[in-house]
This record gives C-alpha cells, sequence and structure tokens, in this order.
C-alpha cells in the first residue's frame, strides 16, 4: 500500500535468553513467570543458586540474567563479576539499602521486590533496546558508552556509591585498587581489577597514565615530563602510556 516506505530501516527484531537466580523459590516462580510473558524473552532456565546457573551463563548460552543479590554460599555481586560481558545483568534485592540510583556493577537495571511486571518491563526493554543497538551499530564504530554519574563498589562488607567526579584517581595493588575521592583522608579498597576499573570508568575524563593508575583528568593541579600531581600526590607517567597522555594535552590545546 505504501511502496515509498520501502527503505525504511529495518529494526533487527531481538530475542533474549533468559535466567532466572534467586534462592526463594516463589519469587524466582514470579520472576520466570514475567519472562513467559514477554514476547521477546524467552525463559531458558530458573536456578535458586549462582553456582547452579554458572555454566549456562559462563558458556554463553544466556543473554539477561535477573539475579538475585543477597543468597547464601555465592551472592549476586560476587557471581556478577564472572558474567561474561555479553551477559547482561538485572538485580533483584528485598533490601532497600542497595538502591541507590547509578547502581551499575557490570548492571543493566535494578529491581526492588517485590517487583511490578511493568517495573520488569521496563528493564527487559532497556536489555533488548541495548542488544538492538549493538546488533545495528557496524563494529567500525563502537556504540558511544554511557556517562556514569555514580559506580557503586563493595568495601568491607558494605556497598559504596561514589560519585564518578569526586574521584580522583584509582591506584592498582595485586587484587584490589585504591579509589582516591576529593574531601576524603583514605581511599575506599575495594576488591577489583585496574582493567573492571578502567571499563567502569572509561571514557570522558580518565586516563590510563601508568599500569597501575587511572587519573581523572579534571583533578590535576601540575604536570611534569614523567608525572603529574593530584591533591599533593604525584603519579608517575609510564612509557606505555605517554603517547596517550601527550595526545590527551594536545586535544587540550
Amino acid at each position: 500500500r505504501h511502496p515509498h516506505h520501502s527503505h525504511e530501516k529495518i529494526t533487527v527484531m531481538i530475542t533474549l535468553r533468559c535466567c532466572v537466580i534467586d534462592d526463594e523459590p516463589l519469587a524466582a516462580r514470579l520472576i520466570g513467570s514475567y519472562v513467559e510473558r514477554t514476547p521477546f524473552l524467552s525463559l531458558e532456565g530458573v536456578y535458586n543458586s549462582a553456582t547452579d546457573a554458572a555454566r549456562p551463563i559462563i558458556s554463553g548460552e544466556i543473554d539477561l540474567v535477573f539475579l538475585d543479590i543477597e543468597m547464601p554460599q555465592l551472592g549476586g555481586m560476587e557471581f556478577a563479576k564472572i558474567i561474561p560481558e555479553t551477559c547482561k545483568v538485572v538485580f533483584t534485592t528485598a533490601y532497600d539499602r542497595y538502591a541507590v540510583q547509578g547502581f551499575r556493577v557490570n548492571a543493566l537495571d535494578y529491581l526492588l521486590k517485590p517487583v511490578s511486571y511493568d517495573e520488569f518491563l521496563e528493564a527487559a526493554n532497556r536489555a533488548v533496546k541495548e542488544a538492538t543497538a549493538r546488533v545495528e551499530t557496524p563494529a567500525s564504530e563502537p556504540a558511544p558508552a554511557q556517562r556514569r554519574e555514580f559506580i557503586v563498589v563493595k568495601s568491607e562488607y558494605r556497598m559504596l556509591q561514589i560519585r564518578v567526579s569526586d574521584i580522583q584517581f584509582v591506584e592498582g595493588l595485586k587484587d584490589y585498587v585504591k579509589i582516591y575521592i576529593a574531601g576524603q583522608s583514605r581511599p575506599v579498597l575495594t576488591l577489583m581489577s585496574m582493567k573492571a576499573v578502567e571499563d567502569l570508568l572509561c571514557g570522558g575524563d580518565f586516563l590510563r597514565v601508568h599500569r597501575s593508575y587511572l587519573v581523572n583528568t579534571r583533578h590535576i593541579s601540575v604536570i611534569e615530563r614523567n608525572h603529574l600531581v593530584i591533591a599533593d600526590c604525584p603519579i608517575p607517567i609510564s612509557d606505555s602510556y605517554r603517547k596517550a597522555f601527550a595526545d590527551y594535552l594536545a586535544g587540550l590545546s
């Protein structure tokens, strides 16, 4: 009827393979029933522990997981760290203390129990939108990273929300990183790799200047040939990152 519309961009129809992990069978079944009600989701499994779900998730058979945070043995937070990047995570929890804006430990969304279908659908829509954008964006131009206002990290059994603009620099130790924050005398210590932090903060104002240092360029006060200063701390610039730093400086002039 409308032949002149034939050149419109065709949207890729995607079905996301989902699983639900919750140690409370009722809660798990409820989310499972939501998945089954949603046309673009297919339910691949409902599990009552993260260890049971580990094999299909790690072998790449799942695109989206609804993951409870508080579970015995292996909690959702810890499990999320080993989930491949291709699998998106939506956290579910009954505890308000995790309900922080910008809660994005590699997570797409965060749902507070009891979860309504509307809230569930919003998270599912976000997941399918992101997956569709990935398919439609040619590999040569990566989709722009979303700027985060906050990150949430685990430190000494607590979840801490940190405003990204307040982070001065990050120092990598062996298995931990120290996050130095403006106005705080002590850095936050968290069990994370430098790579994970860099992925979390990538783009924007953050620049890797050394194997062990990621800096927020807005907090740099002095730049020397082979080091810079943030909040009176000298930070080395190593040879392998010198060119990236020089490019950054060239971009400022």
